[in-house]
């Protein structure tokens, strides 16, 4: 009978468990690059990595923008490159496949669900947070409240002195966001109306800084902007009674109240899916609170 080496037996032995672990890592991290769990940093420990791409709404960018360098911080092997330009055309590039996500002050208007679908995408609403626009005014206007019915009529440019509502003997002038805007959308719709139009001696600045900045230097100004862009130099109106604070925005009561979207072309999978997810969960709902906007629990 032929007798077998014990030794060349346990090298034998040995060489297969070697392979078999090594083809089981290589599966491992194949896995593991953009495909890990969907929480958080992969949920289970597991490593992400890739790129996203991501534009649009400009209320949304400091908040997206936060987001975005926290879960990079978390997960070095994830790059997400954030841009702004208007919620119409963050959905544009969506439709176009150009980004992961296109963020959105406003919902998607039907029109561009339909064009979505004519280019075989499937545009999916994500809620992050919810926001309300804050009407603010230059302290020279001497006005701190206003009806919603009001604000229209000075919005649609019937009524151009803030004396009319109570305020100081002086003109009004007219602050809003350029068309591409969610928040130009949203507030048409909610304050100036559907069927109307804005002013045409409103001027439009493209984003919420520049409001800012021009309410703060002009007397007269008026513009609308995201919550989380108000500046101790301005004065935030209440509409219908109501601020617009954290408070009134969850329980409802403010009028100016919407929510803020990352829109994706059909369900998100792999890195996309965590980050949302991450975005979703306390981590990012926490820089939610922090960039004064309202979470979504």
């Amino acid at each position: 009978m032929k007798k077998f080496n014990s030794k060349a037996v346990s090298r034998m032995l040995v060489l297969a468990l070697t392979v078999l672990l090594t083809f089981g890592l290589f599966a491992l991290v194949g896995c593991g690059d953009t495909e890990a769990d969907a929480g958080g940093n992969g949920g289970n420990g597991d490593a992400l990595s890739g790129m996203l791409t991501i534009e649009g709404s400009d209320t949304m960018v400091n908040i997206a923008q936060a987001w975005a360098e926290q879960y990079m911080d978390e997960n070095p092997g994830v790059m997400i490159t954030i841009r702004g330009g208007g919620s119409g055309a963050g959905i544009a590039s969506l439709i176009n496949g150009t980004v992961d996500f296109s963020l959105a002050s406003r919902d998607v208007r039907p029109s561009e669900f339909e064009d979505g679908a004519a280019a075989g995408v499937e545009i999916i609403e994500h809620t992050t947070s919810y926001d309300g626009i804050a009407v603010v005014v230059n302290p020279g206007s001497g006005v701190t409240e206003i009806s919603l019915e009001d604000l229209g009529k000075v919005y649609r440019g019937e009524i151009t002195n803030w004396s009319e509502v109570g305020g100081n003997d002086i003109d009004i002038v007219l602050i809003g966001r350029d068309s591409a805007s969610g928040t130009f959308a949203f507030f048409q719709e909610i304050v100036v109306g559907e069927d109307n139009d804005y002013s045409t001696a409103m001027r439009n600045i493209q984003t919420n800084m520049g409001i800012v900045t021009e309410v703060s230097t002009n007397p007269g100004a008026v513009g609308y902007v995201g919550m989380g862009y108000v500046t101790d130099d301005l004065v935030v109106l209440e509409v219908d009674g109501v601020l617009g604070t954290v408070e009134a925005v969850r329980d409802g009561s403010y009028p100016l109240a919407r929510r803020m979207l990352m829109n994706s072309d059909g369900a998100p999978t792999g890195l996309a899916a965590a980050f949302l997810e991450w975005i979703q969960g306390p981590a990012g709902q926490a820089i939610v609170e922090e960039e004064g906007f309202v979470p979504i629990d």
